[in-house]
Formats: structure tokens, sequence, C-alpha cells
């Protein structure tokens, strides 16, 4: 009596398989030209993130951080970003970038018109909600086995993956913005002639625009949160770095590297704060 019964057991996951298997057989084209296409665009962004002079990095960022917060913390990100490059970890943290920026774009192209469409459908809002509440607290090494079935290894995989776990707050926060915008100032752009497309490129997402960029902050967060588990299956950088660590229980190689992933972490995070607080303000 203590044992589940057999006859109620219900293997679900036979079923995942065999639809991921159907993906494979009858769209490999289709994952090719996407493989391709993805491989393409993060070659190009780590080829000019590593072209970058790291003094041209380093002014940038404080330029950044002196016009979202105050140039004190640009000075400060910049100190940061120095004590990552004297640790020689320079060329794996723009590679990680480069993951982290082409995960982040294909999540907000994806995202943001998603979101739309929640907010202006209640019926697509309500199937889409439970899939993001599993994406969002499904194990993230989950996300791997498919992307390995689809992918096999290298970045590919890893920003396949990295996109699936981080862009549910973009479509959350675009539905919540726009949702949340005055019906007052709705009703009158409509009684001033306004088409449904200008009222949603004039008025409604400027207004849900500080909303947006919260979402755009915690996708960004969730996309570093998968450095070191994108590294399992081929992803270049920092990640890799800690991964070799843990295997050579080496001390020092994972504190550094652990470390410069803390770093990015942070001046990403205020960077992206700032961007969201200064549309709030402008609001």
């Amino acid at each position: 009596m203590s044992q589940f019964p057999e006859f109620l057991k219900f293997e679900l996951g036979i079923y995942v398989d065999q639809f991921v298997k159907w993906l494979m057989n009858n769209f490999g084209g289709f994952f090719d030209f996407l493989q391709a296409f993805i491989l393409g665009f993060l070659m190009r962004a780590e080829g000019f993130l590593q072209w970058l002079p790291w003094w041209v990095v380093l002014f940038g960022v404080f330029l950044l951080g002196w016009k979202v917060k105050k140039i004190s913390s640009g000075i400060v990100f910049a100190l940061m970003l120095l004590v990552v490059g004297s640790f020689g970890l320079w060329e794996l943290m723009m590679a990680t970038l480069a993951v982290v920026l082409t995960s982040v774009i294909i999540s907000l192209l994806i995202g943001i018109p998603v979101g739309i469409i929640m907010a202006y459908s209640s019926t697509f809002e309500m199937i889409m909600k439970p899939m993001l509440d599993g994406m969002q607290t499904m194990p993230s090494f989950v996300y791997l086995i498919p992307a390995l079935m689809l992918f096999d290894l290298g970045s590919v995989p890893a920003v396949f993956a990295t996109t699936i776990y981080a862009i549910p707050p973009v479509m959350r926060l675009t539905n919540l913005g726009i949702r949340n915008v005055s019906k007052e100032m709705v009703e009158a752009a409509h009684s001033f002639g306004s088409s449904p497309w200008q009222i949603l490129f004039k008025v409604e997402l400027p207004q849900a625009l500080p909303t947006i960029m919260t979402g755009v902050n915690q996708t960004t967060m969730m996309a570093m949160a998968m450095v070191v588990i994108a590294s399992m299956i081929g992803a270049r950088g920092l990640g890799r770095e800690v991964l070799i660590a843990i295997n050579r229980i080496d001390i020092a190689r994972g504190f550094e590297s652990g470390l410069a992933i803390v770093i990015i972490a942070i001046i990403i995070d205020r960077i992206t704060q700032g961007i969201a607080e200064s549309f709030k303000v402008e609001e």
C-alpha cells in the first residue's frame, strides 16, 4: 500500500524524446540553417569584441557608467574590468560576452513581440503563462539535452539553451508594461484617429518602456547565470575556466574566473538598471 500503483504511472518523457527526434528527422535542414545563422552572428560578435582594444572597452564602460549612473560609478566599472584583464582573462571575457550578447539579442527579438501579443490577447496570455512558468522553474541543466540533440556540441547549443532559460522575463514584463498603460491615454489616441499600430508604437510602447527595460535587465542577468552551465556543452569563455578548475580542484583558477563572472554580471546589472531608471525619470 505504501508504493505508488503501477497502473497510474505515465512516462511523459518518452513522448518528449519522440517529439525531439521527430523534429530532427523532419526539420533537420531548418536546424542546420539556424545553427549556421547563430554561429555566424556569434563569430562576428566575438570577432568584433576581440578586435576592440582593451583601453577602448574600458573607456566605453566608463562613459556608460558615467552616463547612466555617475562619474564615480564609471571609474569603478572601468577599474573592475581592469581587474579581469589583470587575471589574464580578457579574451575569455570577450568570448563570454559574445555568447551572452547573442542570447540576449535573440531573446529580445522573440520575447518582445510575443509579450506584445500576450498583452493584446488574454487567450494567448493564458496559454503562455504556464509555459513561461515551466521555462523559469525547469532545472537549467535540462535545457542542455535538447540543445545537444538538435545542434551537437559547441557554442550554438549553448546559445540555444541560454535563450530558452533567459527569455521569460522580457516576455512577462513586456506584457505587464503594455497592460498597465493608462486606458484613458489609449482611448484619447483612439479618439484622435490613431491606428492600432500608431497607438502601439507612439503610446503603449513608450509608456511601457521602463518596465520592458527591467525585463531586458532580468533577461541579461539570467543569460549570465547560464555561463558556467553552458560551458558543459562546449561554450568558450569564463564558464569553461570554472569547469576546468572544478575538474582539477584548482582553487586559484576557479576563484579568478568566478570573480571575473561576478564582476561582469555586476557591471551589466548596474548599467541596464541605470538605463531602465533613466526611462522612468524621463517618463
